[in-house]
């Protein structure tokens, strides 16, 4: 086990996890989804094809270790979900 002590370690670990929670969440794949954190706090930014895909980045972050709080300001854009393969 090893205990972290340094701040930017523990928030560059967790924004590892909010990373890797974000690209295995089926409904987001080939959106772009950029987040912040500061003491458990993150904070999504990038666009997404529907209020849907919005909830969901949300939701996939809840019950991670660490997140104490998620403020959602993903745009939806329609257009978005129109991309070329």
């Amino acid at each position: 086990m090893e205990i972290v002590t340094d701040h930017h370690s523990a928030s560059r670990e967790l924004l590892q996890r909010v990373d890797s929670a974000i690209k295995g969440n089926p409904h987001l794949c080939r959106h772009q989804v950029f987040c912040q954190e500061e003491s458990g706090i993150v904070v999504l930014h990038g666009r997404v094809g529907s209020f849907f895909q919005k909830q969901m980045a949300q939701e996939s972050l809840k019950r991670l270790a660490g997140v104490e709080k998620v403020i959602n300001e993903l745009e939806v854009d329609w257009m978005a979900s129109v991309q070329p393969r």
